[in-house]
Order: structure tokens, then sequence, then C-alpha cells
């Protein structure tokens, strides 16, 4: 009964959410900037040329595709080796190639204006919703479950969960404090991206019990 509840508030939630995210891309299709957005582009505007820009500035190359790229497939690699199998490590290099792609489709649907281009920072053409905040959250998170899948220590596995947590949350972070996405493109990512990675880790685990019921 009590997971019956949580399964249901948990439910509601997601709903509700998601259909704020959808009153959103109306207003963005509309021509309209979400009062969101309204509300929170002062604060970040007074951010430009400090030191929080600074650290952020280089907090948000861990979601840049010169890193991304490199880092997937060594990770891949090791993963495979972990586990001695390559499903995971297909998971996680495909999961997070897919995230990518889903994302540009989005952004091509959408096509939101950034508040500004900044090459260096990897952001160019449209904003909605943020690659850095979604495609983090996908890869990321997907390396987070499968470390903790490999270690026994319960004080462990919750120090794992806390640091990608922190992690993918500054990435995301990030791209709002420089000025390069609007805030609410930084939610719809990390939505989204949250989305796709229990999609990807449920898929992985029906094809893992799949291969063990076979014996492969």
């Amino acid at each position: 009964m009590r997971f019956n509840r949580n399964y249901w508030i948990i439910s509601i939630l997601l709903m509700v959410v998601l259909l704020v995210i959808g009153v959103w891309v109306v207003r963005i299709l509309g021509g309209n900037m979400p009062y969101i957005d309204v509300w929170t582009r002062g604060p970040v505007e007074l951010l430009s040329d400090t030191v929080i820009y600074t650290i952020f500035r280089n907090i948000t190359e861990l979601g840049s595709q010169w890193f991304l790229v490199p880092f997937v497939i060594t990770a891949g690699i090791i993963i495979w080796i972990v586990y001695k199998d390559w499903l995971p490590a297909f998971i996680f290099s495909g999961g997070t190639l897919l995230s990518h792609g889903l994302n540009l489709l989005i952004k091509h649907l959408v096509e939101r204006e950034r508040p500004r281009i900044l090459e260096a920072a990897n952001a160019e053409g449209h904003s909605f919703p943020s690659g850095h905040a979604m495609i983090s959250m996908v890869c990321y998170g997907l390396l987070a479950y499968f470390i903790v899948n490999r270690i026994a220590s319960a004080k462990l596995k919750l120090a794992v969960q806390i640091f990608f947590s922190i992690l993918i949350f500054l990435i995301g972070i990030s791209r709002y404090i420089i000025n390069v996405h609007f805030l609410t493109d930084i939610i719809s990512g990390f939505v989204i991206g949250f989305l796709l990675l229990v999609g990807l880790i449920y898929l992985y685990e029906s094809l893992r019990r799949r291969k063990s019921r076979s014996g492969d």
C-alpha cells in the first residue's frame, strides 16, 4: 500500500511538471517568454565578469562535446571491462548518444533563440532544452548507476549518488550562470533527461534479466 501511494504521488508530481513544461513550450512557440525567465534574467546579467561566472564557465566544460566524447568512449570501455559484458557499456554509450540526438530533435522543433551565443562554451544553435542539462543527466546518471551496482558499501553508494547529483546540477545550472540558456531550458533539460535516464535503466534491467534467463 505504501509503495502504491508513493508511486501515485511521484506520478502526479511528474505529470504536473510535464504540464508546466508544456505551458512553457506553448508560450515559447507563441513568441512569448515564460514568466520564470522574465523574473530570472536580472540576476544572471549581474554575474558577468565575476568570480562566480569564471567558476561556472569552467564547470560547464564537463558537459561540452569536446570533453564528453572521449569521456564516454573511455568510460564505456572501462564499464565493459569491469562488468565483463557489452550490454552495460552499450546502454551507457548508446544512451548518451540517444540523449544528444533527442535533444537536437526537440531543439529543432521548438527553435528557441538563446539569450546569447558563445561558441567557446559550446553554446550555438537553438536553446530549448539545454543539452548540457539533459545529456549530463543521462551520461553521469548512467555512470553513477553502473558504479553503484558494483559497490557493496551503503555509505559509499550514497556518496557516489550525492557526488554525481551535485555534478549534474552544477553542469546544468552553469549554462544559466554564463547566460547561454534560459532557466526554463535548464529545468526542462533536467526533467527530460531524467525521464530518459529512468527509461534506459529500465531497458537495461529488462535486457539483463532476459540474458540471464537465456544463459548468455
